[in-house]
């Protein structure tokens, strides 16, 4: 076991029509924020207008920020930072899902800072303080409502990096399952592979002596898997979207990953698509984590085995959890998705970064993602 160092100050407020209330949890913080939401999703969803009547009810001033699409833009990001500091903003309020969040918390970073935002995303620079950010969490999936990290995309070069700091955790997160109802289903099912890619990135790890958190990463997979199908059964069952909110924190805040090494070769690999080609980051998680598992399986058998038994109860779990993809609907091949193989090369370079190698479960090579891209391609062995 490796050792750690854990930090979670996030207050989860989580139920029934909770968002009402997200007033006075920011009024103890501020009272003037800028409120930061995707378009019209949350207004359909009539979430808008119950946030601002909470908002006004506590007193609490408000800028709108509206605009952010999934895989945020740095041009929006910088277009919130120059909001704050014009109107002396000191909390973000982020309404929606992972993509909002992580523009929440980069204009957040970049707002106090006198350089680049861009600095934290490529290592060029660590951020010392930041704005306090609040979230209220419509869609599952990201996990970033309770995590440390922030993911952006510059427009400019297709170059989507992560910022992972303390100064990302939000202050609180208000989770209410019902709003689960309205989310289409597909991006719903997106939102599944993503949680169930973040276990997986964890549980695949090089870490010995960690049967604590294999035992509850296991049982977080095996709930994803139990309640996908439940949920394409009845998308308005609130035990259900409860469950899988909850696991989607659980899966991306940190503690369950305490004490092990994760490998986080596939999301390295998936966020060069999702940056060229605009793909929606769980639909890119459920061709690549299927291509990795194929190409890395003889590594550690016995990983693969526990993976099988324990999660999918039956002897192979890589074509189970392909299975599972298909059965929410989405695709598992490259050519489902019409992405071409002409950039193979260019994305293995852009995901390797300066390194020679990535990955820590394996350490892949230029070779091996060009590889894994190429299974990804036809979802077939090579």
């Amino acid at each position: 076991m490796e050792s750690f160092n854990f930090k979670s100050s996030t207050r989860i407020i989580f139920g029934k029509n909770s968002f009402k209330e997200v007033g006075k949890y920011i009024k103890s913080h501020s009272s003037k924020i800028l409120l930061h939401y995707e378009g019209e999703l949350i207004k359909k969803l009539g979430i808008y207008d119950d946030v601002v009547t909470s908002l006004k009810e506590n007193g609490i001033e408000f800028i709108e920020l509206s605009g952010v699409i999934p895989n945020p833009r740095l041009s929006l990001v910088k277009k919130g930072i120059d909001m704050c500091r014009e109107n002396k903003i000191d909390f973000v309020l982020a309404v929606g899902g992972g993509s909002v969040i992580d523009s929440s918390k980069a204009i957040a970073l970049g707002a106090p800072y006198i350089g680049d935002v861009w600095n934290f995303f490529t290592g060029k620079d660590e951020p010392t303080t930041s704005l306090k950010v609040g979230v209220v969490l419509t869609i599952p999936g990201a996990g970033s409502e309770m995590s440390e990290s922030s993911i952006i995309t510059r427009e400019e070069d297709s170059t989507k990096a992560v910022c992972d700091s303390e100064f990302n955790i939000p202050e609180f997160a208000i989770l209410d399952p019902q709003v689960c109802y309205s989310i289409p289903t597909k991006l719903m099912c997106c939102g599944i592979v993503d949680i169930l890619s973040h276990l997986m990135e964890r549980y695949f790890s090089p870490t010995k002596n960690v049967e604590l958190s294999d035992s509850l990463l296991e049982a977080a997979m095996r709930t994803i898997v139990k309640l996908g199908p439940k949920y394409l059964e009845n998308p308005k069952d609130y035990n259900t979207c409860a469950e899988i909110m909850w696991t989607s924190t659980v899966a991306h805040n940190g503690m369950i990953a305490c004490g092990r090494i994760a490998d986080w070769s596939s999301h390295r690999i998936e966020h060069e698509i999702s940056a060229i080609y605009d793909l929606n980051h769980g639909a890119g998680m459920a061709v690549i984590f299927s291509a990795w598992l194929k190409y890395i399986k003889t590594i550690n058998p016995k990983k693969i085995e526990s993976f099988s038994k324990n999660v999918f109860q039956c002897d192979n779990g890589i074509e189970a959890l392909e299975e599972f993809f298909k059965s929410l609907g989405l695709a598992t091949t490259l050519k489902e998705l019409n992405i071409p193989k002409d950039k193979f090369e260019f994305m293995a370079k852009k995901a390797l970064g300066n390194r020679e190698t990535m990955g820590n479960y394996v350490k892949l090579n230029i070779k091996d993602i060009i590889n894994i891209l190429e299974i990804a391609m036809e979802g077939k062995y090579i």
